[in-house]
This record gives structure tokens, C-alpha cells and sequence, in this order.
């Protein structure tokens, strides 16, 4: 399960974040999940939560956002939505897909204390 790996990362950038802002708790934690990038986000809460123990970040509600896919088709030459990899062009049928966004995982905010 990949989601514990990038859990911990997190919690590495949240200890970082507290040595250099001095904040004592974190509440919530926003991160924005890409749909083509391979995250369960259950999988993703679920691994926080234990990554998060003996952390700043210790029982902190974490607000997961999925972010759609986007690619330039081109075949086409059009910005399409795409849901998942491998899937056609909605607007051609075509797979020359260069996705553009949708895989990423990005701390977005933290609420603290």
C-alpha cells in the first residue's frame, strides 16, 4: 500500500512545517488528490491516521479533494476530462492522450493551533 509511504511524507512535511512556523497542533490537513494518480483515498485517510500518531499531526481530520484528470488529446488537438488512464478522447475516440492534470498529490493547507 503506497498510501502509508505518502502518509509519511506528509507527516515529514508537517514536522517540517512546525520547526519552521512554531505551531503546537494540527486540526485539519487539506490535500488534493489527483483521480489518475493511483491514491485510494480511503486507503489515504486510513494510513494518516497512523502515520499521524506521535505527530503535530495527531488525531488532525484530514480533508482529501479529488482532482479531475485532465489531457490534451492530439488527435484532436482538444482539453478533455478523462477519468481514468487508458481511456479514449471523449470527443475523438482517439489514445493520444497527454495528461495534464489529475496526478497529483499536493498538501494544500493546514489548520493549526
Amino acid at each position: 500500500m503506497h498510501e502509508a509511504a505518502l502518509c509519511q511524507c506528509l507527516v515529514d512535511i508537517i514536522r517540517d512545517q512546525q520547526r519552521q512556523r512554531g505551531f503546537r497542533q494540527v486540526r485539519t490537513v487539506y490535500v488534493e488528490v489527483g483521480v489518475l494518480g493511483h491514491v485510494e483515498p480511503q486507503a489515504l485517510a486510513f494510513a494518516f491516521e497512523v502515520a499521524a500518531l506521535d505527530s503535530p499531526a495527531a488525531g488532525a481530520t484530514l480533508r482529501i479533494e479529488e482532482i479531475a484528470g485532465r489531457a490534451w488529446c492530439t488527435d484532436c488537438a482538444e482539453h478533455v476530462t478523462v477519468e481514468r488512464r487508458g481511456d479514449p478522447c471523449p470527443v475523438c475516440g482517439g489514445f493520444g492522450m497527454i495528461v495534464e492534470q489529475g496526478e497529483e498529490l499536493r498538501l494544500k493547507e493546514l489548520e493549526v493551533v
